[in-house]
């Protein structure tokens, strides 16, 4: 660390070449080096961001610019590496000294002063800057691995609730495709009533999971060519129970929005939708959100037991269903967007 000290810069400011000679010949006598002296404290910035020094020795008083506004200026740089400030003056009142602590000064000499003193005092200074940059510089480094650390594991997260969202579907005969461009539309729908581009990313990345319950769906039911009966009705409804069981236990922003939308995605505005009647507001915003966005896409999509609707079908049977199936301002915001969902469509269409 010595080696790394006596390399370390220093910046000297007084306006008095005297003094600047003295601590430059008491520096250098030391081992230190890397001087620069100012005899204009107006030039104190510009040579602070040419040196980045791990210490700085002011004098107090000097024309144009005295030590305390220096200081000022400074802290005005908001350098979370800002060196310490040693004060040399010939003030030693206590009035003088409590200022300068308190415009940000480490530590404070008075002039004529002694030369094994102020050496001390600065190789003290420096040792405490010195081990300073270094946990700086450590907590850096960590920090950064631990976003790196962090933006992986989202990044796998992600990949498998896209893979389980795919599943699902794959059971249903969907297509991934499906999937995509559902929540692609869910996160625009989003962001046409007001959320916030986080909460839209959110909408995004939770909506694929919307029907993650069929995996709990037997078989006999999920795949059925025909009409279901009362009791295979009530098989399928509860998919989305199943969905919320699994989503649940995870107090994640992802995985909360995630399990709402698997439960409520069902309900209906006017209350006649499943599992528990919900009607109008009562029904959260994202579930009435992937609602929509999931029945134009099912509309608008070929299936083994359906064909695919008209675009300007679908878009009749959503204006038709608006304040009976649909909320009417979900409605709204998806006419507004009617190109860019189309655009979706195009996009992500099937191979």
């Amino acid at each position: 660390m010595s080696t790394q000290i006596k390399s370390t810069p220093i910046l000297a400011i007084d306006d008095e070449q005297t003094n600047l000679k003295l601590l430059d010949k008491m520096l250098r006598a030391e081992g230190y080096t890397r001087l620069t002296l100012l005899d204009d404290p107006r030039r104190t910035i510009d040579a602070y961001r040419e040196t980045s020094p791990g210490l700085i020795l002011l004098d107090l008083n000097m024309p144009h610019l005295d030590g305390y506004a220096v200081m000022a200026q400074l802290r005005a740089l908001d350098d979370p590496m800002l060196p310490p400030v040693i004060v040399l003056t010939a003030q030693s009142a206590g009035e003088f000294l409590l200022r300068a602590f308190k415009s940000g000064a480490r530590d404070y000499v008075t002039k004529p002063f002694d030369r094994a003193e102020l050496m001390a005092r600065v190789r003290n200074l420096l040792e405490a800057h010195l081990a300073h940059r270094i946990t700086w510089a450590q907590n850096s480094v960590l920090e950064e691995l631990v976003r790196e650390r962090t933006a992986k594991l989202r990044k796998t997260r992600l990949q498998v609730v896209r893979r389980l969202g795919r599943a699902a579907e794959y059971r249903d005969n969907e297509t991934g495709n499906h999937i995509l461009r559902m929540s692609k539309i869910s996160a625009l729908l989003a962001a046409r009533l007001g959320w916030s581009p986080e909460d839209c990313e959110l909408m995004l990345h939770a909506s694929p999971m919307h029907d993650i319950g069929k995996i709990g769906v037997p078989d006999h039911v999920l795949l059925k060519p025909g009409k279901l009966d009362p009791a295979e009705w009530e098989l399928m409804q509860s998919h989305v129970s199943i969905g919320a069981d699994i989503l649940s236990d995870d107090d994640t922003d992802l995985m909360v929005l995630a399990r709402s939308i698997a439960l409520t995605h069902h309900e209906k505005w006017d209350g006649t939708g499943y599992p528990n009647g919900l009607a109008g507001e009562a029904i959260p915003q994202e579930g009435r959100i992937v609602a929509l966005a999931d029945v134009f896409d099912a509309l608008t999509s070929e299936r083994p037991y359906k064909r695919a609707w008209p675009v300007e079908e679908a878009v009749s049977h959503i204006r038709e269903q608006s304040g009976r199936h649909f909320d009417p301002a979900v409605v709204e915001a998806f006419l507004d967007a009617l190109p860019e969902i189309v655009e979706i469509r195009a996009r992500h269409s099937e191979p």
